[in-house]
């Protein structure tokens, strides 16, 4: 059982949530004051995706990043930053002329995903390691081999710690395969995505057998969705891993009571210490996943 525990806690996602909570932040300024919250309340990293202000929908939009992520460190609170880089994949076909790309579709390079990386040097970014059927109708997220190699070396280049993100089976082969190849700086960081249809679902012998094929050293984390996060929690502890919460991955935080980000991380903060582990702080945490020292 893993006794310094990295609590991620996912600040807002860019699913269609906005409508389903008045808690999930939607301004750069709602991101970084929930981000903020989160930290205080034990989580040791704070996932950031951005919205348009306007529609509430998701952003590739680097400005917003520049401005949650200048909020956050000027806060003076001190948490591990991970941005997604897996906006830009999305591809909706029409089912009867699977030729035709229809509205929502947003397809850019591997490198293009990264500008807002670039831009505001997080200590951490996610590479979502393969293709997937998303959910129910027509979306396609696409992350091709040939894509995800110049998105990992590009990644490594700037010096930023690559979070894997692992969607089923398939993609912890490719992860593997990039650490093998040595696009992937030791020690390689993972995180198991269960229960997103239509990839891995949430059954814990699953999750053993995929934390048993990871390499040695790995660092790894994992969530569920729904109610399944807080049980998820604790199977991850037990396996020897880290943990995600967040508003990103559930809205609850008990049947019919709406959570907010620092609820969630504080209520997994709970979870952690009664199993008889610690949360790592950011520093502790800094130091196992190798990162770059603060400026």
């Amino acid at each position: 059982m893993n006794r310094k525990v990295i609590i991620t806690c996912a600040l807002t996602g860019a699913g269609d949530t906005t409508g389903r909570s008045e808690h999930v932040p939607v301004t750069p300024q709602q991101i970084a004051e929930s981000g903020i919250a989160a930290a205080k309340a034990g989580a040791t990293v704070v996932h950031v995706h951005v919205r348009d202000p306007e529609t509430g929908q998701g952003s590739r939009e680097t400005a917003f990043y520049v401005e949650a992520v200048d909020r956050i460190r000027e806060s003076g609170v001190d948490v591990i930053i991970n941005t997604t880089a897996g906006m830009g994949g999305d591809l909706y076909l029409d089912p009867h002329d699977p030729t035709t790309f229809v509205e929502g579709t947003d397809l850019v390079s591997g490198v293009e995903r990264l500008k807002h990386v670039e831009k505001v040097m997080p200590d951490i970014c996610t590479l979502d390691c393969g293709s997937l059927n998303f959910g129910e109708g027509s979306l396609v997220y696409v992350s091709t081999p040939d894509m995800l190699r110049e998105g990992a070396k590009r990644i490594q280049d700037l010096g930023v710690r690559c979070e894997m993100e692992i969607f089923d089976t398939g993609h912890l082969w490719f992860a593997n395969t990039l650490v093998e190849e040595g696009l992937i700086d030791a020690p390689p960081l993972y995180q198991l995505c269960m229960d997103i249809p239509y990839g891995a679902p949430a059954d814990s012998s699953l999750l053993a057998s995929m934390v048993a094929q990871l390499p040695e050293g790995a660092h790894w984390a994992s969530f569920a969705l729904g109610r399944m996060q807080f049980p998820w929690v604790a199977q991850s502890v037990l396996l020897g891993g880290h943990v995600r919460v967040g508003l990103e991955d559930n809205l609850y935080l008990s049947k019919g009571v709406k959570a907010t980000n620092a609820q969630l991380a504080d209520r997994a903060k709970t979870i952690v210490e009664a199993m008889g582990s610690s949360v790592a702080t950011p520093d502790e945490a800094r130091e196992m996943l190798n990162l770059r020292p603060r400026s």
